[in-house]
């Protein structure tokens, strides 16, 4: 029996960049079924939803492989019609792909939260006096970054290192910064990030790497 999920993503479908990843934990019984905030917009919608100074930051990844800076204020309630149109459809557990915060809203069934999965893992396992070491994928976003993961120890740092742009470049040369500074844990803070980047960070520091996607693919799993 294949069971359909759905996966909402802040950007444009298909994300052929994360759902191979997904499918490997999710298994084949399971249908993954996208919808994405930013489908079927033109470029000067999109260009109207960027930052503005003192907005949350998100990025995203659009249909053509380009990535794109966003507003949460902007994208929300795009995210939150896509999410109701999955449950209106009778599916009954969607898998949101990102790890930005979002405001708390009614939902029709179970709604999977990277931002709060990953949070609390890393909370729950991260011992006292760890150094945390995080990937972010804009510098825009490290002052966000630093708020959120300070709640988990003080000790932290957070690089800009894109997914989506040169990953090749970023990926090992935010691993090798954030070594040499002492990191403990390290966590790759965005749904863009890959199984092969986790792994990679691994064998450049030799220390647990904690993957968002991954993470939110088995506590999917987990439920369905």
């Amino acid at each position: 029996m294949t069971l359909r999920v759905g996966a909402v993503t802040i950007g444009q479908t298909p994300r052929v960049d994360v759902t191979p990843d997904l499918m490997k934990i999710l298994g084949p019984e399971v249908e993954l079924v996208e919808s994405g905030a930013l489908d079927g917009l033109g470029a000067e919608q999109i260009a109207a939803m960027a930052p503005r100074p003192g907005d949350y930051v998100l990025v995203t990844r659009m249909a053509d492989g380009t990535s794109v800076k966003i507003c949460e204020r902007a994208v929300t309630p795009l995210v939150r019609q896509k999410i109701a149109a999955h449950f209106t459809a009778g599916i009954p557990a969607v898998l949101l792909l990102c790890t930005g915060e979002f405001p708390d809203f009614p939902t029709g069934g179970l709604l999977l939260r990277p931002q709060k999965i990953l949070f609390n893992m890393v909370q729950a396992v991260v011992p006292a006096g760890a150094k945390l070491g995080v990937f972010m994928p804009s510098p825009d976003q490290l002052e966000q970054s630093s708020q959120r993961w300070s709640q988990v120890t003080p000790q932290n740092r957070s690089i800009g290192a894109s997914p989506y742009v040169r990953p090749e470049e970023t990926i090992p040369a935010a691993a090798e910064e954030l070594a040499r500074w002492g990191a403990d844990v390290f966590v790759m803070d965005c749904m863009g990030y890959t199984l092969a980047m986790k792994e990679q960070v691994r064998r450049i520091t030799g220390k647990p790497v904690v993957l968002a996607r991954s993470i939110a693919a088995r506590a999917l799993r987990e439920l369905v």
